[in-house]
């Protein structure tokens, strides 16, 4: 069935979908509407759950974790400030390796105070253990939260699906919308190796010692060390289960894509425009606009951005002249982090090559600075005369 309807609402059914049992919210801007229509769901009894307003963001995901722990499938949404007020939480969750699955709705962060779009609060978060997931459209957006659930319950690690506030969150696009049956079909009951029960009381993540130990049955456990190692190398195994994922999907939903990147006229062109989200879409009326101008350029919108997929986007960027990396984001004091992230791709997978393409980075949109088209335009028709300098380049910048 197709129906019109915010991204915020495009969140909220998937989540309805996949029977989530209980969610913790707290207001914050944009994401405020999604978790406001989860709780109409509930008391209205279209939906099962139990839905907890708490009095931060940092006790929202502290209730995630607990529910998580004891078998709940557990959900939450927040954006900006209140994702980083889950910080400490949110390293729990990871770490003690809960299936949750949170909407990020990306805003710009504070100082100063700035409600409008750019994705400084998630890529702020990339380093902690979480698969971050980005959409660039509200079909993504339902499609990938039913996802995330299955992938996070199959490899026991929480998921970030993170949408550009406003931008997405607020505006209507078509989209269809799965019905229950199949999405029943796709995601089976949480059933956790292990949850927490009043009958069998245990304890869970306790202190750590630096070297690894005898547990209560005499049995050697992990130290600390060797769970953060089983973290690293599981978050990567984690492509091949995404894989999965997209293959069941589209088994069932009859679509599916790749399902680490998304690109646009990328075979043969010599350079190629890289984001994250909904800016990727608006870079292939560029890429349309300088294609009848005979310069061959191609768009790549990376889904997949934790774990990166490293080898999928090298081989993607093979033989390109140049890549051009746009970027709402900034990893303060050297360039965009994505920008960094897939020159290692490229020198990992291509050095031996000895061809690698030039990687310009631009910086645009800043708390919700306007992108325009004609902007992106040029940027990349100057990007494809040669690199145009080996620091970022800020679009939009007015001093």
């Amino acid at each position: 069935m197709h129906i019109i309807e915010n991204g915020n609402v495009a969140a909220a059914l998937g989540v309805k979908l996949c029977r989530a049992n209980v969610i913790a919210a707290y207001p914050i801007t944009p994401q405020t509407p999604l978790t406001e229509r989860l709780s109409e769901y509930v008391e209205s009894g279209e939906m099962k759950a139990e839905y907890i307003p708490v009095e931060s963001e940092h006790s929202a995901m502290a209730v995630c974790i607990a529910a998580s722990s004891a078998g709940a499938r557990a959900f939450t949404a927040t954006s900006a400030n209140g994702l980083l007020y889950m910080h400490e939480q949110i390293q729990w969750a990871s770490g003690a390796r809960l299936p949750i699955v949170m909407c990020v709705v990306n805003r710009a962060v504070g100082a100063p105070w700035n409600v409008w779009n750019d994705q400084q609060d998630s890529i702020s978060q990339r380093d902690i253990g979480w698969i971050q997931i980005y959409c660039s459209d509200h079909q993504q957006i339902i499609d990938t939260v039913i996802k995330a659930f299955w992938i996070a319950e199959k490899v026991s690690i929480p998921i970030m699906v993170c949408y550009d506030g406003y931008i997405l969150s607020h505006t209507y696009m078509p989209f269809d919308l799965p019905g229950q049956e199949e999405v029943d079909a796709f995601l089976p009951p949480f059933k956790p190796e292990y949850a927490l029960n009043p009958e069998t009381p245990a304890n869970l993540n306790t202190v750590t010692l630096p070297d690894v130990r005898l547990d209560v049955q005499g049995e050697l456990a992990h130290g600390y060390m060797e769970i953060r190692y089983l973290l690293q190398e599981e978050l990567r195994t984690t492509l091949n289960v995404a894989a999965e994922a997209e293959k069941r999907f589209a088994e069932i939903f009859g679509r599916g894509s790749d399902p680490y990147i998304e690109p646009y006229r990328c075979d043969d062109a010599d350079y190629v425009a890289v984001g994250l989200g909904s800016i990727t879409y608006q870079l292939r009326v560029c890429v349309d606009a300088l294609r009848k101008e005979g310069i061959k350029v191609g768009v790549m919108g990376v889904r997949f951005y934790r774990p990166f997929p490293d080898a999928a986007i090298a081989n993607a960027l093979k033989g390109k002249k140049g890549v051009i990396v746009f970027e709402k984001a900034l990893s303060y004091g050297y360039e965009g982090a994505l920008a960094s992230d897939l020159k290692s791709a490229l020198y990992e997978h291509l050095a031996g090559s000895g061809v690698l393409p030039f990687v310009q980075n631009f910086i645009l949109g800043i708390g919700g600075r306007e992108i325009r088209t004609d902007d992106l335009t040029q940027a990349l028709r100057t990007a494809t005369q040669g690199r145009v300098s080996t620091e970022p380049t800020w679009i939009g910048l007015k001093l």
